[in-house]
């Protein structure tokens, strides 16, 4: 990931409603959620959510897939580690003693 890539996730995601979204997904797991789903969950109304989905679609933090009537929404988990690990890469001097270990990452415990 380049520092312009960087950007242009975290713009997306420096929005209240967008975070709450892209937050709702990643905890819905691949599967995603119906866009109607996720209006209820949120209290968002369907056209402030297109907007917002449009937005974290164009980050490449969302992607869509239609079934019957229904668009579903997931989280791009790629693009989503690939800045986590672009914003820790060199953490602590590339001392990972420093950083808590995350139940996400097994390899971590090991070390």
């Amino acid at each position: 990931m380049n520092p312009s890539q960087a950007v242009i996730i975290l713009a997306a995601l420096a929005q209240e409603a967008r975070l709450a979204i892209f937050r709702c997904l990643v905890q819905a797991g691949q599967a995603g959620l119906s866009a109607g789903n996720i209006s209820q969950a949120l209290h968002i109304p369907n056209s402030t959510l297109s907007f917002h989905l449009k937005e974290l679609s164009h980050a490449g933090l969302v992607s869509a897939r239609q079934e019957s009537r229904y668009i579903y929404y997931s989280a791009n988990y790629q693009s989503m580690n690939a800045l986590l690990t672009y914003l820790t890469e060199n953490c602590c001097a590339g001392q990972t003693s420093c950083c808590p270990p995350h139940p996400c990452n097994p390899a971590q415990e090991s070390e």
